[in-house]
């Protein structure tokens, strides 16, 4: 019987987060491909746990043994219709509205059962076992849950997802799925007859509740007469919890949108997440409140200050600015490990007996959920930028300071003060070259101004976190010019030189989705045509209030909000005569934008002749050859056009693919510098809405 109960509590949890990537793979091109999708898919996933610790805690204190496992039964039974998780397209979103309530709505239809009845496992199993095995470590199942938990966000980026489309994996975690019924039957049936068997050992009325059992385990002193957990135990239980989740999500936030877009760089976060969760809750005493309190105090502090300044190590002195990857990355998931080692920790040092073990555990639930919708939901509705950060990080300090004892004490307020030091300057930084910050659901915007107007260098900037969607110089005389990516001798320049014919009198239809700061729009001439497709709205706002390019052009500028992928396929043929892909989510293109299905859509779009670019520029991902394998999928030649500007200029280097089957484009391509052919990769399966490999392109 333990064997079952630890079969059926690993693998509920190996599914409950295997599910978490493989759901939202399917509809993360629904909605741009945006992180905050994936964020909200977090919330939902924290809501849909609590719900199950709720229904766990419920049955365990107020059912009798035989309603309690026919209820289960029947939920058990009746989630298999769910079955197989592929979500209903007719979810697709129309507009560009914040879609949050119909992700919500639409994971509730989809896998929302199924994920209910995997969380009240955890809970329900380990009371279950808790009254056949008394005095057994019950806590440590919940350290097992943790382990397999970690596993399955180890093992999906580099085995599941490169060898299994979008539906395999649905199918696959199905029949996952079923086999962990049959396990959850068998263990509901064993916790009854457990049940059954402590009642006729102890001699309890025949309707006793299963929670209402004695036990105990090691390292707890639980009786029949042990009081139940007042207000303050259990507000502490969800503000440890709370906390511990706001840093995960926050950081995983920081890391990913004011570090670095590096793939895969939001596993490194949550597995060491899991990882104290797990070493906490082993009973082994790996939380030392002893060294681990200062250690915590003090990363703190330097976490809040690396947000603004970072060490000149060639004179080892504090400059502002931004910390590099190679410091940045160590330091936060450091300081993540050891603030939620002291969160987990302290929240181990107060649980209860088992026998208020599901209380405990809903508790616990509520209050990572509080954590998730602050961060998730809450935050982008009411901050203009990523406050939540460093209020998480204040929080935690608060948290050290109210736990130190004696001279600890001293030296956790001084840390505490400093903290609150860091964020004020902190503030101050970010406030000090901006003209504004907004944010919404897709994340948040900054415009920042360098140098004074008269200044010729001088620029207005749109900032996604670290990532650059484009500048404007703010002299008259240069405000006209294409910047960044988009100069004269880049890919798409070149591109739409060559696109004219050559006496340069017909007018030009160009779409362009993904709209930036319009920069684009500096090459429209009188009877151009620029189509913009734009997700986020805030975006357009802030080009057309803060940047000149649209208003300046000569061209007629439309624009088209929405995900460009969806607005397209609703369209009527545009015949652009060159369509750029230029859509960023943090630093590459969705990859819903990069598939076979998603190329022949832009085929539709594009005339005979015509040119479909895409800006390839990335520091992590090579995507030239999936590029190369969309053209193939046509039977259109691709050329890629690399400008690596001089020290010193204005223009940011730049990779472009531009596909055309034009053979009088590519001549004239040619004729105005540089190009390469890009080499086919046998080893490089076509990408489709189905199926996609980041491992395989990585840098």
């Amino acid at each position: 019987m333990k064997a079952l109960f630890a079969a059926t509590i690993a693998l509920s949890a190996f599914l409950l987060f295997l599910v978490q990537p493989i759901i939202a793979r399917q509809i993360l091109p629904w909605f741009g491909g945006s992180a905050a999708v994936w964020t909200t898919c977090m919330v939902f996933f924290q809501l849909a746990l609590l719900s199950g610790y709720l229904y766990s805690d419920l049955a365990a204190r107020r059912l009798p043994p035989r309603r309690q496992a026919l209820l289960h039964a029947a939920l058990l039974a009746a989630s298999l219709v769910c079955l197989p998780i592929v979500a209903d397209a007719a979810f697709k979103p129309a507009d560009a509205d914040a879609p949050i309530a119909r992700i919500l709505v639409l994971l509730t239809v989809t896998i929302g059962l199924p994920y209910v009845m995997l969380a009240t496992t955890g809970p329900l199993v380990q009371s279950w076992f808790a009254q056949r095995y008394r005095g057994a470590r019950v806590y440590r199942l919940y350290a097992l849950s943790n382990v397999a938990s970690m596993l399955a966000l180890l093992v999906y980026p580099p085995l599941i997802e490169p060898l299994a489309g979008a539906r395999a994996q649905a199918l696959g975690w199905s029949a996952g799925y079923a086999l962990f019924v049959a396990l959850a039957l068998a263990a509901t049936w064993g916790g009854w007859r457990a049940r059954q068997a402590s009642a006729t050992a102890d001699g309890p009325p025949a309707g006793a509740r299963i929670g209402a059992a004695p036990a105990t385990t090691a390292g707890t002193t639980a009786s029949t007469d042990e009081p139940p957990p007042g207000w303050r135990a259990r507000a502490t239980w969800s503000t440890l919890a709370a906390l511990g989740t706001a840093l995960l999500l926050s950081v995983t936030t920081h890391i990913g949108q004011n570090v670095a877009s590096v793939p895969f760089l939001w596993l490194l976060p949550l597995s060491l997440y899991l990882l104290t969760f797990i070493l906490c809750f082993d009973g082994a005493g790996w939380y030392r409140r002893g060294w681990m309190l200062p250690l915590g105090l003090l990363l703190g502090v330097v976490m809040v200050a690396g947000l603004q300044w970072r060490i000149d190590w060639a004179t080892l002195r504090p400059q502002r600015g931004l910390l590099p990857l190679w410091e940045a990355v160590p330091l936060y998931t450091a300081g993540l490990f050891v603030l939620c080692m002291i969160c987990h920790g302290e929240l181990v040092a107060r649980k209860p007996g088992p026998r208020h073990l599901t209380a405990f555990y809903l508790m616990v639930s509520a209050g990572g959920a509080a954590g998730g919708l602050a961060v998730g939901i809450a935050a982008p509705l009411l901050l203009s930028w990523y406050w939540e950060f460093p209020v998480a990080l204040l929080g935690v300090t608060a948290i050290a300071a109210l736990l130190s004892r004696g001279g600890l004490r001293w030296m956790a307020v001084a840390a505490l003060c400093a903290a609150a030091a860091g964020f004020a300057d902190h503030v101050r930084g970010i406030r000090s070259d901006t003209l504004e910050l907004t944010r919404n659901f897709y994340g948040a915007m900054r415009v920042k101004a360098t140098g004074l107007e008269h200044d010729p260098n001088a620029v207005l900037r749109l900032m996604h976190g670290v990532i650059n969607h484009g500048e404007q110089y703010r002299t008259e005389t240069r405000r006209t010019r294409a910047t960044t990516y988009y100069g004269a001798p880049s890919g798409i320049g070149r591109a739409l030189q060559a696109a004219r014919d050559p006496a340069g009198t017909t007018p030009l239809r160009v779409g362009v989705v993904g709209l930036g700061v319009g920069t684009l729009a500096a090459y429209g001439r009188s009877g151009d045509t620029v189509r913009m497709y734009e997700l986020d709205p805030q975006v357009e706002r802030l080009a057309r209030t803060r940047f000149d390019f649209l208003r300046d052009s000569a061209a007629t500028i439309e624009t088209r909000l929405g995900d460009a992928r969806l607005v397209l396929e609703r369209e009527a043929p545009a015949g652009f005569d060159v369509l750029a892909i230029d859509a960023f989510s943090s630093d590459a293109i969705p990859v819903h934008l990069l598939t076979r299905e998603a190329m022949h859509t832009y085929r539709r779009h594009v005339k005979e002749g015509g040119v479909i670019a895409f800006h390839v520029s990335n520091r992590y991902l090579d995507l030239s050859g999936v590029v190369r394998g969309l053209a193939d999928a046509i039977g259109w030649p691709a050329l890629r056009v690399i400008h690596d500007p001089e020290r010193g200029s204005p223009l940011y280097r730049s990779d472009w693919v531009l596909v055309s089957a034009d053979a009088g484009f590519a001549a004239r391509l040619k004729a105005g510098g540089p190009v390469e052919a890009i080499a086919p990769r046998a080893d490089l399966r076509p990408w489709t809405d189905d199926y996609n490999n980041l491992f395989q392109v990585l840098k």
